[in-house]
């Protein structure tokens, strides 16, 4: 086929007001339905953002028209509404996390092997300038070469602004579901593929409650460590520690460093897509002695890996936000959990994964290349 690729959204959310936002705006993708389970919602959606039509997952699955199924639906409902989507032959792109346990996740990938489709997965914000421009960075010998990796990321929990934020501490949540992703995809992207972890966790309280929105004041479970710190060997030799939690009344987000034999290189929030980079040498003390480097590239936002995987699909080529990418994160996500829960045991890392060519910088989702 040739020309713009169908795209058809399922699940109305918080999250799909972004992806929305810049599909509808991107040359090679023609947004043509939203869905959900609530169709009222789906209506309200499709008409806030132009996409003309809308309804029920089983109307957008029977379209022929509709070439990639945006899945942005909740983590527990990621694999049975993809595995769906593939048997009515879609593509599909899915929110994060790939899947909630290893074998569903294998489940899904052998199956869109079997039909000669793709599941490509968030977060995209890989693909973002702050990301890439740390990557060509790294590989341009910036810090010489990579040694230890830090990330961090605290804060109360989200409890304190989401209106419902029952799944979030539910299984497939937590922080390192929920934030994982971000910043251990950056670090796969970076360091390439990890073999080893070691884990602790730890959950403050049982319960807790909603501070915002027509439930302020419910209270609702707990079902995850809300604190996860790890230890990450990886196939290259080189080691990261890397921080998740909910349970810090001081914030601290977006922190990821690499340091290498020549420097070390501070890069921007890994969920975001742009921001400023700095390369620090021996003997800087003070943030203002940093090497400060603007991000280079695209900073289209979510939805970027969407046209990414459109552009691939009619080229032939595999996507760079791949599903085996999307499970190597969840194989490393799942062993940390196993590790924290078993008193910090070490646990190998069964998959592997082939890092994807980095962006071109002067890559543009908006552009009408199909």
């Amino acid at each position: 086929m040739t020309g713009p690729v169908g795209v058809g959204v399922i699940g109305a959310g918080v999250i799909s007001q972004q992806y929305l936002e810049n599909l509808t705006r991107a040359a090679d993708v023609r947004v043509l339905m939203v869905a959900d389970l609530d169709t009222d919602r789906a209506a309200a959606r499709a008409a806030e953002y132009g996409v003309p039509s809308s309804g029920s997952v089983a109307e957008l699955l029977a379209r022929d028209d509709i070439e990639i199924v945006v899945n942005l639906t909740i983590p527990a409902a990621h694999v049975p509404v993809a595995l769906d989507a593939l048997a009515t032959g879609k593509h599909v792109w899915s929110e994060k996390p790939f899947a909630l346990d290893l074998a569903s996740g294998q489940a899904l990938l052998d199956e869109a092997h079997r039909a000669g489709l793709r599941v490509a997965c968030a977060p995209d914000t890989v693909l973002g300038a702050g990301i890439q421009t740390g990557r060509r960075l790294i590989e341009s010998g910036a810090i010489g070469t990579p040694l230890t990796a830090l990330t961090l990321f605290q804060v109360s929990g989200p409890e304190a602004w989401h209106p419902s934020p029952d799944f979030l501490y539910a299984r497939g949540g937590g922080p390192l579901f929920d934030m994982g992703p971000y910043y251990l995809s950056t670090l796969v992207q970076l360091m390439g593929p990890a073999a080893q972890v070691v884990a602790r966790g730890s959950q403050a309280r049982a319960s807790r409650i909603i501070a915002s929105g027509p439930r302020a004041g419910e209270s609702f479970p707990v079902e995850v460590p809300t604190h996860v710190a790890a230890l990450i060997d990886f196939e290259n030799g080189t080691t990261a520690q890397s921080t998740f939690s909910f349970q810090s009344s001081r914030p601290r987000v977006g922190i990821v460093e690499i340091a290498g034999t020549e420097g070390t290189l501070s890069l921007p929030d890994p969920n975001m897509f742009e921001g400023e980079l700095r390369i620090w040498r021996d003997g800087m003390f003070e943030e203002a002695d940093a090497e400060v480097v603007p991000a280079s590239g695209s900073t289209f936002s979510r939805g970027a890996g969407v046209v990414e995987l459109a552009r691939a699909i009619r080229a032939g080529r595999p996507e760079r936000a791949s599903g085996e990418f999307a499970f190597h994160v969840l194989d490393l996500m799942v062993s940390i959990q196993h590790s924290a829960e078993t008193d910090g045991a070490a646990v190998g890392i069964a998959s592997t994964v082939t890092i994807p060519p980095a962006l071109p910088e002067d890559w543009d989702p908006t552009a009408a290349t199909l």
